[in-house]
C-alpha cells in the first residue's frame, strides 16, 4: 500500500512539472506574441506619425513659398544684365521667339529674339560703367505660369564716352517656360514724355494756374 502511495505521488509531481512546462511554455510565447504585437503597433503607429509629419511640413513649406520669388529672380538677372551690359545675360531673360515683342523707351517696336539680340550687342559694345534704379516694382501672378511685373526705373551710363540719362516706366509679361521664367513681352516709356508728343488735347498733362486772390 506504501508503495502504490509513492508511485501516486511520484506519477502527480511528474504530471504537475510536465503542466508547470506547459505553463511556462505557454507563458513565455504568450509574452513573445505581445511583446512582438507591442512592437509592430508602435512601428506602425511611428510610421504613421513620420509620414503625417512630413506630409505637413511640406503642405505648410507649399504654403509659406511665395510665387513671385522666381519671377523676381528673372527680373533681377535682367537687371544684372543691363547693369554689366551682358547683352548674352540680357537675352538670355527674354523668350527665343521671333514672335517677342518690344516697345522700346525712344518709341521705337522690334519684334523677334534675333533683332533685339543684335541691337543689344551693337549697344553694350560701346556702353560702361551703367547705373540703374529700380523703385515700386510689383509683381502680379495671372496664373501658375505667366505673370507680369511693371517698375519705374533711372539709368545712367556712358556711351560712345558720353554720359547720358533716362528714366522711365516698364512693364514685363513673363511665362513660365518648361522651368525657367521668359519675357514674352517689354513695354517702356518715358515717365516724363516730351510735351509736343502726339496726344489727343484732352489727354495732355496741364499745371493747374494759381488761383489769384479775390479783388476786395
Amino acid at each position: 500500500m506504501i508503495e502504490y502511495g509513492k508511485t501516486i505521488w511520484y506519477m502527480n509531481a511528474a504530471w504537475l512539472q510536465r503542466l508547470n512546462a506547459k505553463n511556462k511554455l505557454f507563458e513565455d510565447s504568450f509574452i513573445r506574441e505581445v511583446t512582438m504585437t507591442s512592437a509592430k503597433f508602435f512601428t506602425i503607429v511611428f510610421i504613421i506619425f513620420v509620414c503625417t509629419s512630413t506630409a505637413l511640413g511640406q503642405k505648410a513649406a507649399a504654403q509659406k513659398a511665395d510665387p513671385t520669388t522666381p519671377v523676381r529672380e528673372a527680373f533681377d538677372r535682367l537687371i544684372d544684365g543691363i547693369k554689366t551690359a551682358d547683352a548674352a545675360k540680357v537675352m538670355s531673360v527674354y523668350e527665343n521667339s521671333p514672335r517677342i515683342l518690344f516697345f522700346n523707351n525712344n518709341g521705337s517696336v522690334t519684334q523677334g529674339w534675333d533683332a533685339m539680340k543684335a541691337l543689344r550687342e551693337e549697344s553694350y559694345a560701346k556702353t560702361k560703367n551703367v547705373s540703374i534704379e529700380v523703385t515700386g516694382l510689383r509683381i502680379e501672378m495671372l496664373s501658375p505660369s505667366s505673370a507680369y511685373a511693371t517698375c519705374k526705373w533711372k539709368q545712367s551710363q556712358e556711351y560712345s564716352g558720353n554720359l547720358e540719362t533716362s528714366s522711365g516706366r516698364m512693364t514685363l509679361v513673363f511665362k513660365k517656360i518648361g522651368k525657367d521664367w521668359k519675357v514674352v513681352h517689354l513695354h517702356t516709356s518715358p515717365d516724363n514724355p516730351p510735351a509736343n508728343r502726339p496726344v489727343a488735347p484732352s489727354e495732355r498733362l496741364t499745371e493747374e494756374a494759381p488761383k489769384k486772390p479775390p479783388v476786395p
